[in-house]
């Protein structure tokens, strides 16, 4: 353990179980558990959970036979070691949007004047509703659109600020917004489309091989993205891998969506929140204190730790242990999924998931950290993936 228990007695031990596609407590990840926001001498605001949109890739495994591999590795491989290396160590951003960044306000006309929703390609729902794919009737583009169910003025007032916060985001990593559109019933939002599905989906996935090089590269590309928003002072509160959606499916390129629970950070404000997935939620918000940046970067230690072992650190049988874990600060390596992870990965996670938000890693500081910026480390890294192919391939 990393954290002292002294504020929580008689708490159980951490279970950390394993996410899987079957497991019940998916249902759960997949929703925000949205109460109530709270700004010191400001009312709150109530927003619900977030879109994702879905998809699953194959995997395709060749058979080389011993003789042909030595050939092939002692004539030709070396260099494909080098190639393969930097195609998987790949640091540029992932595309921009199909369309330059925009000031959305809400229109209050038909959405079917200007775009064709495909009601039947559902990509991703929650409490709030369902993400369509969707197309622009004049120019042919591809997008998104988002139905949030608003009928009072303070659930349209919550999705206007979703919409405020978008207009202030323009970043590779972070989803674009495209256009808006209110009516009596609800407020739809229409925003670039991805289809590489939900980092979720990868962890899930038994067939897809997530190695800590991949890891690597999603969480940089994570802090990139929260080291813009934080410097915008937005804080994001909803940071978990089913926020977070793959480009395509043949790459390792990301881009954060969700930006329903998202706050503008005013520090003589001093917000307050009650709201989020119980497993990735910070010690702070669960004690219903003051948060700020380092509230987003515990939750991208949680998502650090269950993409390099498939496990959950906090997660318990039902909600309240799993709070009285995350107050606990109750956690270690000692499962035998990190038995083969870097040092540099565990001195990363253990610099997130500080109790004490002030002692935690920055965004900044985060890109720095070795196990995000070594290239010496990228390499090693690497090589255990070929090293792992090529004994598969062998045999």
């Amino acid at each position: 353990m990393f954290c002292s228990s002294e504020e929580v007695s008689d708490v159980a031990a951490c279970s950390k179980r394993r996410v899987t596609e079957e497991d019940p407590v998916k249902d759960d990840l997949k929703k925000s558990r949205v109460e109530e926001s709270e700004v010191e001498n400001t009312d709150g605001q109530v927003v619900e959970g977030g879109g994702q949109q879905a998809s699953r890739s194959d995997e395709v495994k060749a058979e080389v036979s011993p003789a042909i591999w030595f050939l092939l590795s002692s004539v030709t491989f070396y260099p494909f070691y080098l190639f393969f290396f930097a195609m998987s160590s790949d640091s540029s951003p992932p595309p921009l949007a199909p369309f330059d960044h925009r000031i959305v306000t809400p229109k209050p006309h038909q959405i079917a004047t200007y775009y064709t929703i495909n009601r039947d390609e559902v990509l991703g729902g929650g409490r709030f509703g369902q993400v369509h794919k969707c197309m622009e009737n004049s120019s042919g583009l591809m997008l998104a659109a988002k139905i949030i169910k608003a009928r009072s003025q303070k659930e349209k007032e919550v999705v206007r600020n979703e919409i405020q916060v978008m207009n202030q985001l323009n970043h590779a990593n972070l989803i674009q917004l495209y256009a808006a559109f209110e009516s009596r019933h609800d407020i739809i939002l229409v925003m670039e489309y991805v289809e590489g599905g939900e980092l979720f989906d990868r962890i899930i996935d038994e067939n897809y091989n997530l190695t800590e090089l991949d890891t690597v590269l999603f969480i940089r590309q994570i802090c990139e993205g929260l080291q813009y928003m934080h410097k915008m002072y937005i804080l994001h509160l909803d940071l978990k891998p089913e926020n977070i959606l793959c480009v395509s499916r043949a790459t390792n390129k990301i881009k954060i969506i969700d930006f329903g629970l998202a706050r503008r950070y005013k520090p003589r404000e001093k917000l307050r929140v009650n709201f989020g997935t119980p497993e990735f939620l910070a010690p702070e918000v669960v004690n219903y204190e003051f948060v700020s940046f380092p509230t987003d970067m515990w939750s991208l230690g949680v998502i650090s730790y269950m993409l390099l072992s498939g496990l959950s650190p906090f997660l318990g049988d039902d909600d309240n242990e799993t709070l009285n874990n995350i107050l606990a600060c109750q956690w270690n390596f000692e499962e035998e999924e990190f038995t083969d992870i870097s040092d540099e990965a565990k001195d990363f996670i253990t610099r997130l998931l500080v109790k004490s938000k002030s002692w935690r890693l920055s965004a900044t500081e985060s890109l720095k950290h070795p196990w995000l910026s070594d290239q010496s480390l990228h390499y090693r890294l690497n090589q255990k993936v070929v090293k792992s192919h090529d004994i598969n391939l062998f045999f």
